[in-house]
């Protein structure tokens, strides 16, 4: 293993989220707002996105430098042709821990088998609501429950337990359904995660009045299920967890607007167009492709130079900084 990799605040380089497409086949608002997104030109051309030998040799970089977990994300990684490829390339690299994607879901009766086969460890689903008129406002429109549920299940019956199911809480849209999602996943295997509402990009017409705080959404499950805390797993997770005392599974709740977690932030990000961002709330990246032109140590070099000079802590600081949204990538751009 190669030695840590220290930013400016001294966290490791650990972890790299690759986007391998900025298309997705929904519009959530917080995210992809169909207004802003309804049609191809807001989107990158195919030929722009990174192909999977160009993945492949970069997620090798990172790898070099002391990532041990990689993750796939989007837009949405299943409407990538060449995902089973990647996931194949990504597999055989030394020294890779964890590779996970992140998706919606509804592709999944179609891809579970093949990820697996193709050497995927874990999955992540997205998943707002329950309630089918719920989910398809947290959709843009383009959502049915019942689709993402059979994505579930193709899932399961292909291996990928537990599986981690995030959802993204806003305040008068989405929050009653935390009880029902806790219910649903409560006795199995899987895992729920609550994330606080994120002024990630520029178009999500994000306000704070909006976020419903991790704190209180703990204490409304608490009272109905008693909860016992049982920490972070290890430096980098974002997620504070907690069992359930009757031993009926875990949840976690994510709170970077109100409890933010940027002194462990372990992450960089790869747009799907090949540039590094070291935040997820970033206005600039490195472009990497050209790099591609010359040898690994010249881009090992350039992201280890990156890296150690990073500084970012946007949430710790947002309340001085929320004025520079013009500037930030949206989310799909650089994966979540």
């Amino acid at each position: 293993m190669s030695a840590a990799l220290l930013d400016q605040g001294m966290r490791p380089l650990r972890d790299l989220r690759i986007s391998v497409i900025d298309r997705c086949n929904f519009r959530c608002p917080y995210c992809m707002p169909v207004e802003r997104f309804g049609g191809p030109s807001a989107f990158l051309a195919k030929g722009d996105w990174l192909a999977p030998a160009e993945i492949d040799r970069i997620a090798r970089a990172f790898v070099a430098l002391g990532v041990r977990k990689l993750r796939l994300t989007g837009g949405e990684p299943l409407l990538r042709a060449e995902l089973c490829e990647i996931i194949e390339r990504l597999a055989r690299i030394d020294g890779v821990e964890d590779l996970a994607l992140t998706t919606n879901a509804v592709l999944l009766p179609r891809h579970a088998k093949l990820l697996r086969k193709a050497g995927l460890h874990r999955l992540t689903i997205s998943l707002d609501a329950l309630d089918p008129a719920v989910f398809l406002r947290m959709s843009g429109g383009q959502g049915d429950v019942a689709d993402v549920l059979a994505g579930v299940a193709a899932a399961e019956a292909a291996g990928f337990t537990p599986i981690k199911f995030n959802c993204v809480v806003q305040r008068g849209i989405n929050e009653d359904e935390v009880l029902p999602l806790v219910e649903h996943f409560r006795g199995t295997a899987h895992v729920l995660r609550f994330i606080e509402y994120m002024d990630v990009g520029t178009c999500n017409r994000w306000s704070r009045a909006d976020v419903v705080d991790s704190a209180g959404l703990q204490q409304r499950i608490n009272t109905r299920w008693p909860l016992q805390a049982i920490g972070r797993a290890q430096r980098g997770e974002v997620a504070e967890r907690y069992r359930f005392a009757d031993g009926q599974g875990e949840i976690g709740f994510i709170a970077s607007v109100s409890a933010p977690f940027c002194g462990d932030c372990t992450r960089a990000r790869i747009s799907a167009d090949g540039e590094l961002f070291t935040c997820l709330f970033a206005a600039r990246g490195l472009p990497l492709r050209s790099l591609l032109a010359g040898d690994d140590e010249a881009m090992r070099n350039a992201i280890a130079a990156r890296w150690l000079g990073r500084n970012d802590r946007y949430s710790e600081l947002r309340a001085e900084r929320e004025r520079e949204a013009a500037g930030r990538v949206e989310m799909f751009r650089m994966g979540g």
